[in-house]
This record gives C-alpha cells, structure tokens and sequence, in this order.
C-alpha cells in the first residue's frame, strides 16, 4: 500500500516549505508536483499523490496554505521551484522528467508556472480566472497562455452555459499561440469541479497520464 509522508523542507537559498509525498514502490518514472485546490492538502490531494506514486511517479504537493492567504503569481513560483529543487537536489531526479499538475486554485496556479518555467509536462484540471483574474494578486489565464514554456494540457468544465463554452475556448485559442505543445479539452456541462462527475474525473485522470506519458520521458 502507498503510504505519503510529510516533512519540512529547509534550504538556505530557499523558503521553508512543508511537502506531502509519496514514493513508487517499484522504480521511479519521475516526479511530479501537485498543486492542491482552496483548503489545503485534504484527503483528496493525498489521495492524487498516492494515485500517481501508483503510477510510478514520486508525486509531492507543497503545502500552499502555508502562504498565509498570499497566492501571487510570485508565491506561487517561489513554492513550486523550491519543490522542484527537492525533487533534483534531494532525490536526483532531472529536469527533463519533471512535471506539475493543479486541482481548481492549482489548475490556475499550474498554468501560471507552465507560463514561466520550463518542465517536462504540465496539467491543469479546472481552475478559476481565465477570462478575468481570479484574484487582484493573478493575471487571467487567456492574457499569458500564448506564452506557454511547458507542454501543457488543460481540462474544463463549462458549466454548461455559452459563457463557460465561450471562455474555454479563447483559452483553447490562446494557448495555440505557444511554441510548446498544448491541448485545452471542454467538456460540455460540467463544472470545474470533476470530483461531482465521476466519468468526467475519469476521462480526466487518464487525460492527465497520457499526457505525462507522452511528455516525461
């Protein structure tokens, strides 16, 4: 059985970061880092860290609460290099195998990083703030889409309205403009909460690892 641990995470040159990870029992395909949704690292997050350990990745989620209430693009940076910095430094994995994917906030979050960092794969299931900011501290998603550095795959729901429709696609249509690989999948009547559709998390999940698949390796 899978288990995660939990440790502090301290380096001079870095903030310290508590992290939540779970490793493969078997070999390890590569890492991958988790950006949980509004409330924490819930059972839920630690259930998508032991699902991809599963999946032989060494899966781990920073603990973005810990940001005290400030999510800026630049805190959300600063805590995902200092993750990756804990997968390469601490655990020797490369670069090139190194991937992130984010739940509802962390979707956003995750195209943020995939918009200034250069990583193996990037996903983001959900996430708020693509026509307009999800916050005075965030930049909306269609505005920095074009200027993808990571392959990424993005998954949403539309809330079944042609405002929802709408939207998705002029994230679909700006991130087209990126010189990586990119792929953006609406899915029609659904909400950015997958978890409350349960053949729409499904097809997600396996969207998400066929993606890492194809990208990390």
């Amino acid at each position: 059985m899978t288990l995660t641990h939990t440790l502090d995470y301290e380096r001079a040159d870095r903030r310290g970061l508590r992290l939540t990870y779970a490793e493969p029992e078997g070999s390890v395909r590569g890492g991958v880092v988790v950006l949980h949704e509004v409330g924490g690292v819930t059972e839920a997050a630690e259930a998508l860290v032991t699902s991809l350990a599963t999946e032989g990745w060494l899966a781990v989620t920073p603990h973005l609460q810990d940001l005290d209430g400030s999510h800026s693009g630049q805190d959300l940076l600063g805590v995902t290099d200092t993750t990756l910095a804990w997968l390469v430094d601490d655990r020797g994995l490369r670069g090139d195998l190194l991937g992130i994917v984010g739940f509802d906030l962390g979707g956003t979050a995750s195209l943020i990083v995939a918009s200034n960092r250069e990583l193996g794969a990037a996903v983001s299931v959900g996430g708020r703030g693509i026509g307009a900011p999800a916050s005075p501290e965030l930049p909306a998603l269609v505005e920095i889409a074009g200027g993808l550095t990571s392959p990424w795959l993005g998954l949403y729901g539309d809330d079944g309205d042609e405002a929802g429709q709408a939207e998705v696609e002029r994230l679909a249509d700006a991130a087209s403009a990126a010189r990586v690989a990119t792929n953006v999948v609406r899915y029609p009547g659904v909400s950015h909460r997958f978890d409350t559709d349960p053949d729409t998390a499904a097809q997600a999940w396996q969207r998400t690892l066929a993606w890492f698949d194809a990208h990390l390796r």
